[in-house]
């Protein structure tokens, strides 16, 4: 499954230079991941409320080339991996058909009290 989540940069995304300020590229891939899971029916508030919750376990990252205060840019998000407890994503930041920003992001589902526990059936179906 790959979802396309669109992106403008606005003011408050630049640094002094006028480019993205590199922490912002996080951000703008979280709420490409949290629309995914949306758009696949899951409801996290509800996973919340039964004690239930995503975490990211780790991010490596590569930047490619700078964004741009008014860009037009589009996240790109695909499952690569899903095990019991976990699943791994590919995430790529365009501007048209430049690849601007890459990450390989792992997600873990756990309680409250940071255990693990097993994915929904709509996450595992999800790969």
């Amino acid at each position: 499954m790959t979802h396309r989540w669109p992106i403008r940069v606005y003011y408050e995304d630049v640094d002094l230079a006028g480019i993205v300020y590199y922490a912002n590229y996080l951000r703008f891939i979280e709420r490409a991941r949290s629309e995914m899971v949306r758009a696949a029916g899951i409801d996290q508030a509800a996973l919340r409320e039964a004690g239930r919750v995503f975490a990211v376990s780790r991010v490596e990252a590569d930047y490619l080339a700078p964004a741009r205060y008014d860009d037009d840019l589009v996240v790109e998000t695909a499952l690569t991996r899903v095990t019991g407890a976990r699943f791994e994503m590919a995430q790529t930041v365009f501007r048209g058909e430049t690849a601007l920003f890459r990450a390989q992001v792992t997600i873990v589902f756990m309680d409250l009290d940071g255990r693990p526990k097993r994915l929904p059936p709509e996450v595992a179906a999800m790969g």
